[in-house]
């Protein structure tokens, strides 16, 4: 769908919580800037990693991970007042729900959108679901009992998005959306067409996960796809499988022209969107290099501008043995394709930091790089010590960031490209601006002003 008269989107809010503390987005860059990752030992309040811990792959019923990147604040804490709800009620809810009522909130605040002024408008709500724990926990056989009236809109990826327009009296379209890992970056692409289509002015777009059972770290290590370590060595010599990483990430979206005459903090403008499918490949997890090439050469057609401008891209990077060299192949064949000697892409992935968040990958990485736009750096890839020696990165074009460096510098404003893949096939990218300068004199001597303050 073009984007006819609407023109380039514009990121105005962030609502995040991630692993290493991470509250917001001003303590997000500080995790990236620094290089550090928030991958801890899984937290006694999920389950005793030593009764499912079993360093055997083949072992039965265990697994063979003792790390992930966790929350470090508490998943059942929860302020059921302030969003309206009793607290019997909030007892059964997914704290995948809370997780995303309260971000969004926080993401509404950001961009300055008082929640309230929303009621009955037409804004839409796309989020990413993918995980299912509180419902295998509420309607295990041994839980049978516990069934109560709250369970049924308390547990299925359906509310995930359905509660955020209910608490908001939110009249636009509401969807979840899951395509596993690539589920958030693809419903910032259905949101994105919302609005280029006129159904919906505003709109708010994320992913959440939550780990809280042990069963899907015991399928995954079956299926042999993690990380021993629990880490995503993204890019690395080391690469041995992804390590899971939970939470939740909302952005808000609206037109630009409206944000500018608005006055609103910019963070990045969304230039294009897309999505499209592997087909059939050696095995339905296997990625196919030729349809994530296709697909960002789409995309930057539909942005009108030639890969080659690209300066960074935030790859989706698991850190799989098989996945990163087919991804850098990709990349290589469209942004890498027609550099000069010392133009390199550069290339980067957050999974290195917190864990590959599933669901909510997709939006963690468009907030990444819609903050290296922001403050014109690029942080490191964290814990890199060689890079993958089964990509030739000169060849391709492409390099990595070692350390926190400055955004590489080039004709007219920097761009930036978001890579997510689903473990299906379900791929999206997206292209990102760096946000319009802004207008006016700049801010003189501080003077008197006024500090609102506000609560239930």
């Amino acid at each position: 769908m073009s984007k006819g008269a609407v023109g380039d989107l514009a990121l105005v809010g962030i609502g995040c919580r991630f692993p290493g503390g991470v509250s917001d987005a001003a303590s997000y860059w500080r995790l990236l800037a620094e290089g550090r990752d928030g991958v801890i030992e899984v937290p006694q309040d999920r389950w005793n990693v030593d009764a499912f811990y079993d360093p055997r792959p083949a072992a039965p019923g265990r697994m063979y991970v003792r790390a992930g990147g966790f929350l470090t604040q508490p998943i059942d804490a929860f302020d059921a007042a302030f969003f309206g709800m009793s607290p019997r009620e909030a007892a059964y809810l997914d704290p995948q729900q809370r997780l995303l009522m309260e971000v969004a909130w926080e993401a509404l605040e950001d961009a300055g959108v008082d929640p309230d002024s929303l009621a009955g408008s037409d804004t839409a709500v796309y989020v990413g679901g993918f995980m299912v724990d509180n419902l295998l926990t509420q309607f295990s056989p041994l839980n049978r009992e516990h069934i109560g009236q709250h369970s049924a809109v308390s547990s299925t990826l359906t509310i995930l998005s359905n509660r955020i327009s209910y608490l908001l009296d939110l009249r636009g379209p509401s969807v979840t959306m899951d395509t596993a890992c690539s589920s958030s970056l693809v419903a910032l692409h259905h949101a994105c067409q919302s609005i280029w289509r006129g159904e919906t002015s505003l709109a708010l777009v994320g992913g959440v996960n939550v780990m809280h059972r042990p069963e899907t770290l015991i399928a995954m290590c079956k299926g042999g796809f993690l990380s021993p370590d629990g880490r995503s060595k993204s890019f690395d010599a080391r690469a041995d499988g992804y390590g899971r990483g939970e939470g939740a990430g909302v952005v808000v979206i609206k037109p630009a022209e409206r944000a500018v005459a608005d006055g609103d903090r910019i963070y990045a403008l969304v230039r294009a969107t897309g999505s499209n499918q592997d087909g059939r490949t050696e095995g339905i997890t296997v990625p196919n290099p030729k349809a994530q090439e296709a697909l960002v050469r789409a995309v930057c057609a539909e942005a009108r501008v030639e890969p080659s401008q690209i300066r960074y891209v935030e790859a989706h990077g698991t850190g799989t043995p098989v996945g990163d060299p087919l991804e850098a192949s990709a990349l290589g064949a469209s942004v890498g394709a027609g550099r000069s000697n010392g133009n390199a892409c550069v290339v980067g992935s957050v999974k290195a930091n917190i864990g590959h968040l599933e669901a909510a990958a997709g939006v963690a990485g468009l907030i990444k790089a819609a903050l290296c736009l922001t403050h014109q750096q690029i942080p490191p890839v964290a814990n890199l010590e060689r890079p993958n020696p089964a990509i030739d990165f000169d060849g391709l074009g492409l390099k990595l960031a070692t350390e926190l460096q400055p955004m590489p510098k080039g004709a007219g404003p920097a761009l930036a490209g978001v890579n997510s893949f689903g473990y299906g096939g379900a791929n999206a990218h997206a292209i990102l601006q760096e946000p319009p300068a802004a207008d006016g004199p700049e801010a003189g001597p501080a003077g008197p002003g006024v500090l609102p303050l506000s609560a239930r």
